[in-house]
């Protein structure tokens, strides 16, 4: 009888998507497939994308594959596995290297068959796939924002500056210039200073 090891992860905690909900299937399919059941690991809210390091049930579960403990490792999808092509592929030669295989629930595969390795090859492919097409089109939508959202105050038409500067230069105060204009105090005051300069400075000139 083949000696299993039971692998679940879940990154976030939900009613729909529990460690004990992917172990139960993994059991039902140990039952039916005349499996022995010699280890089972888990990891509560961890991304696969974290290093095995920061992954106990992972760590463990591939010392337990290092020192030949298993037959199969079992898992409930090849996404709960590892979140790169680089990480899944490494996992696999790890596992072939010790004449492990592995079964696949939600994909239906075992690749101690032929067909299952080349399957497992293409997925891992396509998992890596999807996930970069997420990621273009997150980028791609910030890329549309930031192309469309203005940042911070939008700079003043050089004709209402001038505007300004008219009136100002007519006598007309602050708080009027801006009410005519429809532009902000604090603005028509910063542009009546840099003329004050500006008129200070052609008096030195002269």
């Amino acid at each position: 009888m083949k000696r299993v090891a039971l692998y679940a992860r879940v990154s976030v905690a939900r009613s729909s998507q529990t460690t004990e909900n992917q172990l139960r299937l993994l059991q039902d399919a140990a039952a039916r497939l005349g499996w022995t059941i010699v280890a089972v690991h888990t990891d509560e809210g961890i991304s696969g994308a974290k290093s095995r390091e920061k992954r106990p049930g992972y760590d463990a579960l591939l010392k337990g594959v290092t020192r030949g403990e298993y037959d199969l490792v079992a898992a409930w999808s090849v996404c709960r596995l590892g979140r790169s092509l680089q990480d899944l592929v490494a996992f696999l030669a790890d596992l072939q290297s010790r004449e492990t295989g592995l079964y696949l629930h939600v994909q239906g595969l075992d690749t101690s068959t032929p067909s299952g390795r080349m399957l497992f090859g293409m997925i891992s492919v396509f998992a890596e796939f999807e996930r970069a097409m997420i990621r273009d089109r997150i980028l791609a939508g910030l890329d549309r924002v930031r192309e469309t959202k203005r940042l911070g105050r939008p700079p003043m038409s050089i004709e209402k500056t001038e505007a300004i500067r008219t009136m100002l230069a007519q006598g007309l105060g602050v708080r009027e210039t801006a009410r005519r204009t429809g532009a902000g105090t604090a603005t028509v005051q910063r542009l009546k200073r840099a003329m004050a300069v500006e008129d200070g400075e052609e008096t030195v000139a002269a």
